[in-house]
């Protein structure tokens, strides 16, 4: 058997609603983004899972919750996972940072990977701390199914590293909505991508919703 990687992005926010930048702030899920937590568990509760990562906000928490509650499995939280933290830009729209940020706002647009946001962080460090939650996982567990949940921006940038994608860019090639499901296999010749950004698990009206 081999290693399996869950990447579960969390479910939905007001922000991701919205489109305004939020990385460290601890935003709550939306109702609606608790009913995606429990149609992801209600479809993947009967597969044996061998451990669960999670980025420590409430929301990836909260989205983790309906699946391992009720299995008993522990919630192992990662500083590693969690988002790109926007600094000056946090819940601000897009429209607002190229306002009050447009120079560096149009350079992290070019190249996310080198480029911060304002006081912010590149994507090279975000790698780098995310890679390191990987690894240990990968030293830890030779077989198995692996959930890890975390954020729009940080699996995308893990994806890259899995798959020797150039960091910088994590924007402009892999798309991952609201509440979506990645797999990807660590087999013998290296990752093996099975699924990417997947919702079929929710509800026709929850896959409705756009969500960023």
């Amino acid at each position: 058997m081999s290693l399996k990687l869950y990447f579960l992005r969390h479910g939905e926010t007001t922000a991701s609603l919205t489109g305004a930048y939020c990385g460290r702030l601890d935003l709550e899920l939306t109702p609606s983004g608790h009913e995606m937590a429990e149609d992801f568990a209600k479809l993947y509760r009967d597969l044996p899972w061998t451990a669960v990562f999670c980025s420590p906000l409430k929301r990836t928490l909260a989205t983790a919750k309906p699946l391992c509650e009720p299995l008993g499995l522990e919630i192992h939280k990662r500083d590693g996972l969690k988002e790109i933290y926007y600094g000056k830009w946090e819940g601000k729209s897009p429209e607002e940072v190229n306002r009050e940020f447009h120079d560096e706002y149009v350079r992290w647009l070019a190249d996310p990977g080198w480029n911060a946001p304002t006081e912010g962080e590149k994507g090279i460090d975000i790698s780098r701390r995310s890679s390191e939650v990987l690894e240990e996982i990968e030293h830890t567990y030779l077989s198995g199914n692996i959930l890890i949940v975390s954020h729009k921006a940080t699996i995308r940038i893990m994806l890259c590293y899995l798959l020797g994608i150039d960091v910088g860019r994590f924007r402009d090639r892999i798309g991952m909505p609201v509440a979506s499901v990645s797999i990807v296999e660590l087999a013998t010749h290296g990752p093996l991508v099975h699924v990417m950004g997947d919702r079929s698990h929710l509800r026709e009206d929850l896959r409705k919703r756009i969500g960023t």
